[in-house]
């Protein structure tokens, strides 16, 4: 048996109590279970991916946090996994979308 998928994958430092983390849990069919994530400011301060190819979303949450979210969206949205019509980053974007659309200022 694969053991990925019991392996969470995050480059920066877990936030404090004191932020508030979005979770994310993303369509089946990708490897990565959920997502946690802290955007500050219009930016991705803190990425968890629990799932998946651990190194390469370890890679990944490390060359995003402190990007803009908008910057990753248009990079990252719409990236596909082998056969998967998704994967774990565009799943990632999809949470970052659903985000912004919570958070929109009126």
């Amino acid at each position: 048996m694969d053991n990925a998928h019991h392996h969470t994958a995050s480059a920066g430092t877990v936030p404090s109590s004191r932020v508030h983390v979005e979770h994310y849990t993303p369509e089946a069919g990708v490897c990565t279970k959920e997502i946690d994530f802290v955007v500050d400011n219009g930016s991705i301060d803190y990425v968890n991916f629990s799932g998946g190819c651990e190194g390469n979303l370890k890679a990944i949450a490390s060359m995003i946090e402190g990007m803009n979210v908008d910057f990753v969206l248009d990079r990252f949205s719409g990236i596909t996994c082998g056969s998967k019509s998704t994967s774990c980053m565009d799943q990632f974007c999809h949470a970052l979308q659903e985000y912004k659309e919570k958070h929109q200022t009126r």
